[in-house]
Protein backbone atom coordinates (compact mmCIF):
# COMPACT_ATOMS: atom_id res chain seq x y z
CA UNK A 1 0.00 0.00 0.00
CA UNK A 2 2.00 3.44 -1.22
CA UNK A 3 -0.79 5.31 0.25
CA UNK A 4 -2.14 4.45 3.75
CA UNK A 5 -5.12 7.01 4.66
CA UNK A 6 -8.19 7.36 6.89
CA UNK A 7 -10.83 8.95 6.98
CA UNK A 8 -13.16 9.73 10.67
CA UNK A 9 -17.12 9.83 9.86
CA UNK A 10 -18.58 10.29 13.03
CA UNK A 11 -16.79 10.43 16.96
CA UNK A 12 -18.75 10.62 20.01
CA UNK A 13 -17.90 10.65 23.73
CA UNK A 14 -19.41 7.30 25.83
CA UNK A 15 -17.89 8.48 29.07
CA UNK A 16 -15.98 11.35 30.35
CA UNK A 17 -14.24 10.24 34.13
CA UNK A 18 -10.91 9.39 35.53
CA UNK A 19 -10.40 8.71 31.57
CA UNK A 20 -12.34 9.40 28.74
CA UNK A 21 -13.96 6.75 25.99
CA UNK A 22 -14.69 7.49 22.59
CA UNK A 23 -16.52 5.73 19.76
CA UNK A 24 -15.03 6.30 16.27
CA UNK A 25 -16.62 5.04 13.00
CA UNK A 26 -14.00 5.46 10.18
CA UNK A 27 -13.15 3.99 7.21
CA UNK A 28 -9.23 3.13 5.80
CA UNK A 29 -7.80 1.89 2.84
CA UNK A 30 -7.11 -1.97 2.07
CA UNK A 31 -3.45 -3.30 1.16
CA UNK A 32 -5.28 -4.96 -2.01
CA UNK A 33 -7.09 -1.36 -2.84
CA UNK A 34 -10.07 0.44 -2.06
CA UNK A 35 -11.37 1.15 0.74
CA UNK A 36 -12.82 -0.69 4.05
CA UNK A 37 -16.14 -0.55 4.95
CA UNK A 38 -17.51 1.50 7.96
CA UNK A 39 -15.89 0.14 11.31
CA UNK A 40 -16.70 1.20 14.63
CA UNK A 41 -13.76 0.93 17.62
CA UNK A 42 -14.17 2.36 21.18
CA UNK A 43 -11.19 3.96 22.18
CA UNK A 44 -9.84 4.41 25.58
CA UNK A 45 -8.49 7.84 26.09
CA UNK A 46 -5.88 7.65 28.44
CA UNK A 47 -3.58 10.65 27.07
CA UNK A 48 0.30 10.69 26.51
CA UNK A 49 2.05 9.18 29.30
CA UNK A 50 6.27 9.21 30.56
CA UNK A 51 7.80 6.20 32.51
CA UNK A 52 11.43 6.12 34.26
CA UNK A 53 13.85 3.92 34.80
CA UNK A 54 15.63 4.87 37.85
CA UNK A 55 18.97 2.82 38.28
CA UNK A 56 22.29 3.90 39.98
CA UNK A 57 24.80 2.07 37.82
CA UNK A 58 27.44 2.59 40.70
CA UNK A 59 25.30 0.16 43.14
CA UNK A 60 23.71 -1.57 40.43
CA UNK A 61 20.25 -0.70 42.00
CA UNK A 62 17.24 -0.25 40.38
CA UNK A 63 13.92 1.40 41.63
CA UNK A 64 11.30 -0.81 41.72
CA UNK A 65 7.69 0.66 43.07
CA UNK A 66 4.70 -1.28 43.98
CA UNK A 67 1.32 -0.25 43.81
CA UNK A 68 -2.58 -1.23 43.44
CA UNK A 69 -3.53 -1.60 39.85
CA UNK A 70 -7.62 -1.88 39.57
CA UNK A 71 -7.22 -3.47 35.61
CA UNK A 72 -4.93 -6.34 37.12
CA UNK A 73 -7.87 -7.35 39.56
CA UNK A 74 -8.78 -10.10 37.42
CA UNK A 75 -5.97 -12.13 39.04
CA UNK A 76 -6.51 -10.83 42.76
CA UNK A 77 -2.74 -11.91 44.14
CA UNK A 78 -1.39 -10.02 41.87
CA UNK A 79 -3.41 -6.65 41.99
CA UNK A 80 -0.33 -4.63 43.09
CA UNK A 81 2.15 -4.69 40.66
CA UNK A 82 5.97 -4.28 40.11
CA UNK A 83 6.46 -1.36 38.25
CA UNK A 84 8.77 1.65 37.71
CA UNK A 85 7.78 5.56 38.02
CA UNK A 86 5.42 6.60 35.43
CA UNK A 87 2.89 9.59 35.13
CA UNK A 88 0.35 11.15 32.34
CA UNK A 89 1.34 14.22 30.62
CA UNK A 90 -0.57 17.05 31.26
CA UNK A 91 -1.44 19.90 29.45
CA UNK A 92 2.06 22.51 28.94
CA UNK A 93 4.53 19.93 30.67
CA UNK A 94 6.87 18.24 28.45
CA UNK A 95 8.01 14.55 28.49
CA UNK A 96 11.06 15.48 30.43
CA UNK A 97 9.26 17.48 32.69
CA UNK A 98 6.84 14.67 33.88
CA UNK A 99 9.94 12.10 34.28
CA UNK A 100 11.53 14.46 36.53
CA UNK A 101 8.34 15.43 38.58
CA UNK A 102 6.89 12.02 38.98
CA UNK A 103 10.26 10.73 39.72
CA UNK A 104 10.23 13.01 43.20
CA UNK A 105 6.57 12.48 43.45
CA UNK A 106 6.53 8.48 43.49
CA UNK A 107 9.71 7.68 44.22
CA UNK A 108 11.46 10.39 46.29
CA UNK A 109 14.62 10.13 43.56
CA UNK A 110 16.36 13.55 42.41
CA UNK A 111 17.28 12.75 38.54
CA UNK A 112 21.20 13.59 37.81
CA UNK A 113 21.31 12.53 34.12
CA UNK A 114 17.93 11.65 32.34
CA UNK A 115 18.34 9.97 28.99
CA UNK A 116 15.38 8.71 26.14
CA UNK A 117 15.29 5.63 25.51
CA UNK A 118 12.21 5.44 23.01
CA UNK A 119 8.22 6.20 22.26
CA UNK A 120 5.94 3.61 21.64
CA UNK A 121 2.15 2.83 22.02
CA UNK A 122 1.13 0.80 25.22
CA UNK A 123 -1.95 -1.22 23.71
CA UNK A 124 -2.47 0.94 20.14
CA UNK A 125 -5.51 -2.02 19.27
CA UNK A 126 -7.97 -0.17 22.41
CA UNK A 127 -6.13 2.49 23.81
CA UNK A 128 -4.34 5.95 22.17
CA UNK A 129 -1.79 6.20 25.29
CA UNK A 130 1.56 6.84 23.28
CA UNK A 131 4.58 6.21 26.32
CA UNK A 132 7.77 8.15 26.36
CA UNK A 133 10.60 5.95 28.12
CA UNK A 134 13.76 7.51 29.81
CA UNK A 135 16.23 5.93 31.45
CA UNK A 136 17.06 8.18 34.83
CA UNK A 137 20.25 7.89 36.23
CA UNK A 138 20.07 8.41 40.44
CA UNK A 139 21.86 7.71 43.41
CA UNK A 140 20.03 5.01 45.61
CA UNK A 141 21.40 5.43 48.74
CA UNK A 142 18.70 6.74 51.39
CA UNK A 143 15.88 5.37 48.53
CA UNK A 144 12.61 3.75 50.01
CA UNK A 145 9.67 3.90 52.22
CA UNK A 146 6.28 5.06 51.26
CA UNK A 147 5.26 7.64 48.61
CA UNK A 148 2.71 9.40 46.41
CA UNK A 149 0.16 12.23 46.37
CA UNK A 150 -2.69 12.10 49.12
CA UNK A 151 -4.88 13.94 47.12
CA UNK A 152 -4.61 11.57 43.64
CA UNK A 153 -4.86 8.70 46.08
CA UNK A 154 -1.62 7.23 45.64
CA UNK A 155 -0.48 4.70 47.68
CA UNK A 156 3.25 3.71 46.45
CA UNK A 157 5.70 1.85 48.14
CA UNK A 158 9.21 1.93 46.76
CA UNK A 159 12.61 0.31 47.39
CA UNK A 160 15.67 -0.69 45.50
CA UNK A 161 16.73 -4.15 43.77
CA UNK A 162 20.07 -5.22 42.58
CA UNK A 163 19.63 -5.49 39.19
CA UNK A 164 20.27 -9.13 38.96
CA UNK A 165 17.38 -9.63 41.31
CA UNK A 166 15.23 -7.57 39.46
CA UNK A 167 16.30 -9.54 36.15
CA UNK A 168 15.38 -12.86 38.18
CA UNK A 169 11.82 -11.68 38.92
CA UNK A 170 11.09 -11.18 35.26
CA UNK A 171 12.71 -14.06 34.31
CA UNK A 172 10.40 -15.94 37.01
CA UNK A 173 6.93 -14.07 35.71
CA UNK A 174 7.07 -11.90 38.88
CA UNK A 175 6.78 -8.56 36.60
CA UNK A 176 3.57 -8.56 34.97
CA UNK A 177 3.31 -5.12 33.92
CA UNK A 178 4.41 -4.44 29.86
CA UNK A 179 6.09 -1.07 31.04
CA UNK A 180 8.90 -2.62 33.72
CA UNK A 181 9.52 -5.73 31.21
CA UNK A 182 10.59 -3.70 28.01
CA UNK A 183 12.70 -1.14 30.80
CA UNK A 184 14.26 -3.91 32.56
CA UNK A 185 15.26 -5.72 28.91
CA UNK A 186 16.44 -2.11 28.11
CA UNK A 187 18.95 -2.27 31.03
CA UNK A 188 19.90 -5.96 30.71
CA UNK A 189 21.58 -4.97 27.03
CA UNK A 190 23.07 -1.77 28.40
CA UNK A 191 23.79 -2.27 31.86
CA UNK A 192 27.60 -2.38 31.23
CA UNK A 193 27.81 0.68 28.79
CA UNK A 194 26.08 2.58 31.86
CA UNK A 195 28.19 1.08 34.25
CA UNK A 196 31.77 1.40 32.69
CA UNK A 197 30.41 5.43 31.86
CA UNK A 198 29.46 6.08 35.17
Amino acid sequence: MTDKQFTILEEKVLHKGFFSMTSITLKHTLYKGGWSQPITREVFQRGNCVAVLLYDPLRDEVVIIEQFRAGAMQMPEQAWLLEIVAGAIEPGETAEEVAYRESVEEAGCEIQQLIKINDFFTSPGGTSELLTLFYGKVDTSGIGGIHGLDHEDEDIFVTTMKFDDVYKLLLDGKILSAIPIIAIQWLFINRDKLRQTS
